[in-house]
This record gives C-alpha cells, sequence and structure tokens, in this order.
C-alpha cells in the first residue's frame, strides 16, 4: 500500500512519537519503542503551535474527537494529508482511513 512513499513523503505529528512510545513500551519494552521512534524521525515531523492547537480545538468540536485525536487530525488537514490509523475513535471522519 504504501510501498512508494518515502519516509520524507509521510507528515506525522509529535502527538504520533508520545502515542506510539507509550503504547510499545509497556508491550515490546524500551528498546522497540524507541527503534519505532526512529522509524517515525524519518518522516517529516510537525510540532504543534498555537494555530494548530485551535485548528485541533475546532476539529474536536465538529467531530467530537479527543485531545490527541484532534491535534493528529488538525496535522494532517493541515497538509492535506490523507490520515491513515488502528484508531477506531476516527472511523467516519473525512479524510481517515481505519485499518
Amino acid at each position: 500500500m504504501f510501498s512508494s512513499i518515502s519516509p520524507d513523503q509521510i507528515v506525522t505529528s509529535v502527538v504520533t512519537v508520545y502515542e506510539v512510545y507509550r503504547k510499545l513500551r509497556p508491550l515490546k519494552g524500551e528498546s522497540a519503542a524507541l527503534e519505532a521512534v526512529v522509524h517515525l524521525r524519518a518522516t517529516r515531523l510537525v510540532p504543534v503551535d498555537d494555530q494548530l492547537a485551535l485548528e485541533a480545538a475546532d476539529y474536536s468540536l465538529s467531530h467530537h474527537l479527543h485531545f490527541a485525536d484532534a491535534l493528529v487530525y488538525a496535522t494532517a488537514r493541515r497538509f492535506g494529508a490523507e490520515l491513515h490509523t488502528s484508531d477506531t475513535d476516527l472511523r467516519g471522519v473525512p479524510g481517515v482511513t481505519v485499518h
């Protein structure tokens, strides 16, 4: 599915770095979690700024998203990117593919 996409073409919210590390560390250990973070660092990491926070708040209100989901979604929308996720809380949100 993504084989023709290079890591630098992928936009990643810094919130995703937090989420991946937080979920992987208890399951697979610190080493595996840090290895996953190394892969995320190869993508285009997008920090949270005040404008993105406001955009996320608007998306949270209009799509009933939690804080982290709204920030990740706002990041994707800012770059016109399709958001691919396994998070079922984002099912049915425009521009999101849930795997």
